[in-house]
């Protein structure tokens, strides 16, 4: 059932009583304005209306789970400080002998959240307190970039992919119950018995190209056995990841034997506690296995309007269309420009912009040898002609299809006209034909967007883009390089709350101090 706070105040508030927290720190401001940050009301579907006990205030809770974020602690943490740590009572506004819920309570009130879709409250309501006030206006300019983060689940390697995922469709059927395990064969059964690795010199390449070979046979009878089962989910699910695994590291030799694919597959799976994490790379130095958070500004406010999750083995710029929906969607703004580094400048993502009418400043990437690039040759799409550094003109080109089945125009310049070229060496590395261009789906876009990377305008604006390094710096202090939870559900709160205690923050900013005034436009949000 639905609890408040008791309005009835003690003598031990410490309102009342003298304290160093310093007036300017978020600590006092947020005390300043607890009464109307947020409203038990908002939560009370998450909530029986008429049974059980009193449930601790999800105001309270919400309070509780944002400052929890923004110092960075455990459940466990968080209710000791409720206990000892005077920021928080002045914070929460509670009483110096308050007596704070089980460490326990703030796993269930997260469950809550995420059963009614309610992750993003605290985030929402804060950005709106940004809208009510003016700092945020009808029409905004998103400065975007992503942030490694690291998963919770255990990185594993495929032995350990593959026995897992045989324990886990195994149990998925009901094997561990007794009536059913009595006819599943020995070797099987022992997946059951025993989680560990299997007991052999793993210095020894035969002994782990035989450990794999009966790791992968294994793998494929319980898959045999899962196809029994297709109809129920769980075990349908667990057979896909295994099968996944094996697709996605074993192969085979000559002699039909297993061995380990070189290379990692592009959507490999990591590991089977978390099977949404992925491999990633902020940069060739930066490897790391987890997620990526898309983080998107606004340019003037420097309020956060989104911190989603995304798939870590994805380009940063991929859901870029989407996350510039998002925003419009949740917040009723409208996107009239994005900021983004040079991997949000696709042809793609260029064409989506145009047609959305949104202004993409990105910049396209710098050619590895100028003189010779495409980027050096005229390419006129409207005649069909393309004319080389040296004045060499290739016409008629020849239809062809982009990697995603999409009609390009192919040219292909005179190979005898090429060989006597002074740059034939360094241009030319067909050793049949001569220099070749395919055009971009998009051409046209990209030809522009090269025009005007080289403009005063250009450059002026795209410096505006430094700002979102700074919240990403923000972020990281609230805890979002490290995953907490397994599973994008739970990382997307842990992402929103953290954005929304970064938010809060950056609120007292533009406020300028004046709680009295944000007092009001909170109860204005109601």
């Amino acid at each position: 059932m639905l609890g408040h706070r008791n309005p009835q105040r003690s003598l031990f508030e410490t309102q009342y009583w003298p304290h160093l927290v310093p007036a300017d720190s978020l600590y006092a401001r947020m005390g300043a304005v607890n009464d109307q940050l947020f409203c038990d009301e908002d939560l009370a579907e998450m909530y029986c209306e008429n049974n059980g006990r009193p449930s601790v205030p999800p105001s309270l809770m919400s309070g509780i789970t944002l400052l929890q974020y923004y110092d960075d602690v455990s459940d466990q943490e968080a209710i000791d400080r409720l206990c000892f740590d005077l920021r928080w009572k002045v914070a929460l506004n509670l009483p110096l002998d308050f007596q704070p819920p089980h460490p326990s309570s703030l796993s269930v009130f997260r469950g809550r959240l995420l059963k009614h879709g309610q992750e993003r409250y605290a985030f929402n309501r804060l950005v709106q307190v940004g809208r009510k006030a003016g700092f945020l206006p009808d029409k905004v300019t998103l400065l975007m970039d992503t942030t490694p983060q690291r998963g919770a689940g255990a990185v594993q390697d495929t032995y350990t992919l593959i026995r897992k995922g045989i324990r886990k469709v195994l149990k998925a059927a009901g094997y561990t119950l007794s009536q059913k395990r009595r006819g599943l064969v020995a070797n099987l059964a022992a997946y059951l018995d025993s989680d560990r690795k299997a007991d052999i010199d793993w210095a020894d390449p035969a002994a782990r190209a035989a450990q794999l070979k009966v790791l992968v046979q294994d793998a494929e009878d319980v898959l045999d056995l899962a196809v029994e089962h297709a109809d129920d989910d769980e075990v349908r699910t667990a057979g896909w990841l295994l099968a996944k695994i094996l697709g996605d590291d074993v192969t085979s030799d000559e002699q039909g034997n297993p061995q380990l694919r070189q290379g990692v597959a592009e959507d490999r799976i990591v590991s089977m506690t978390d099977p949404e994490m992925r491999h990633g790379h902020k940069s060739r130095a930066r490897l790391f296995e987890g997620r990526k958070l898309q983080v998107a500004a606004d340019q003037a406010s420097e309020l956060l309007l989104a911190v989603e999750p995304i798939p870590a083995n994805t380009g940063d710029g991929r859901g870029l269309p989407k996350t510039v929906g998002g925003i419009e969607r949740e917040h009723d703004i409208t996107v009239e420009r994005v900021i983004g580094d040079g991997a949000y400048g696709t042809g793609d993502n260029r064409a989506a912009c145009a047609k959305d009418h949104v202004d993409l400043v990105s910049p396209l990437p710098a050619p590895s040898d100028p003189v010779v690039d495409k980027t050096a040759f005229t390419i006129d799409l409207a005649n069909k002609r393309a004319t080389c550094p040296q004045g060499q003109i290739a016409a008629n080109p020849k239809p062809a299809k982009d990697p995603q089945g999409r009609a390009v125009l192919l040219f292909i310049f005179e190979r005898s006209i090429c060989e006597a070229c002074p740059l034939f060496a360094r241009c030319v590395h067909s050793k049949t034909k001569g220099r070749y261009l395919r055009t971009h789906y998009h051409e046209a876009l990209l030809q522009a967007a090269r025009q005007r990377q080289g403009t005063a305008e250009f450059k002026q604006t795209y410096l505006l883009r430094v700002a979102i390094e700074r919240k990403i710096a923000d972020l990281v202090q609230c805890s979002v390089r490290q995953a907490r939870y397994i599973g994008t559900a739970k990382d997307r709160l842990q992402a929103q709350w953290s954005g929304a205690a970064v938010n809060l923050r950056r609120l007292f900013t533009l406020f300028k101090g004046d709680t009295n005034r944000m007092r009001q436009v909170l109860a204005m949000v109601g």
